[in-house]
């Protein structure tokens, strides 16, 4: 008998019955109107679980592909921007924007320490202007949540876009894109959305899509407009991992059938 194997990593995660299930279904065609139906489903779901009435792009990609695709549509040589770093993944947005070509500053912490508002403020208030703040939600390598609706304001106020890898707290952890006024928030299925790995999600606001009309920087598969407009036509710009969207289906609506509040106090109750 085959032996069942668990995960106990922050991703990827275990995968429900139901969800394998769904991968194990023959493969649809993705220009074809029953995937329509399952491809129109996935992209209002994934709006609600990131709560918000934008639109929310979806890729076949890892998370760190959505990364890039944030700084490649929103930023142009020599922007200065700021990454909040605490960890691996704070890390990797300054890496990643200064190999683009922008002028990166950090407010740097110690892995494990957890960002602060007032010194976000402070860092902002030095570095003035600053076109980008990239902030962690919750940092995979340390497991430290921030208090990203306050990070967040600290960037507004100072007029800057915020840009958040959520890759391992949507679906876990309480975030709300619109009201509080996040601008980009990109995640991968691997982790809480309980979903193999293969796609990511970027959720883009009004603002973004402004800032992004301006950026210079090159990119071809994973342009926003393009994917966009495919979408708005329940298309893909390119062949997607077509059975992962389906999977993707079957796992978003278990979430949403929980309830995100739900869910994300099964997280905290689980991660004491």
């Amino acid at each position: 008998m085959a032996q069942k194997r668990y995960l106990f990593t922050p991703g990827p995660t275990p995968v429900p019955p139901q969800v394998l299930a769904a991968l194990s279904e023959p493969v649809l065609h993705h220009r074809a109107p029953d995937f329509r139906i399952v491809y129109e489903r996935v992209l209002g779901r994934l709006q609600e679980v990131h709560r918000t009435n934008a639109d929310v792009l979806l890729y076949t990609c890892s998370g760190t592909g959505a990364f890039e695709s944030a700084i490649v549509n929103l930023c142009s040589p020599g922007d200065r921007v700021l990454a909040v770093s605490a960890g691996q993944f704070g890390e990797r947005w300054a890496t990643m924007a200064q190999g683009f070509g922008c002028e990166v500053e950090e407010l740097h912490y110690e892995w494990g320490e957890t960002p602060a508002p007032a010194d976000l403020t402070r860092r902002l208030a030095e570095l003035e202007p600053v076109s980008l703040v990239f902030l962690v939600h919750s940092e995979t390598s340390t497991g430290v949540v921030c208090d990203l609706q306050a990070l967040a304001a600290a960037a507004k106020d100072a007029g800057a876009l915020v840009v958040v890898d959520a890759v391992s707290s949507l679906g876990a952890v309480p975030l709300e894109t619109d009201e509080w006024g996040l601008d980009v928030v990109v995640a991968g299925s691997q982790k809480a959305l309980m979903t193999p790995p293969g796609l990511a999600t970027v959720a883009v606001s009004d603002t973004a899509w402004e800032l992004a009309s301006r950026s210079t920087l090159p990119r071809y598969y994973l342009d926003w407009e393009r994917t966009q407009a495919a979408q708005a036509k329940l298309d893909s710009a390119f062949t997607p991992a077509v059975s992962l969207v389906v999977a993707l289906d079957v796992a978003l609506g278990l979430l949403l059938e929980e309830g995100l509040d739900a869910a994300c106090a099964r997280h905290a109750r689980l991660g004491r």
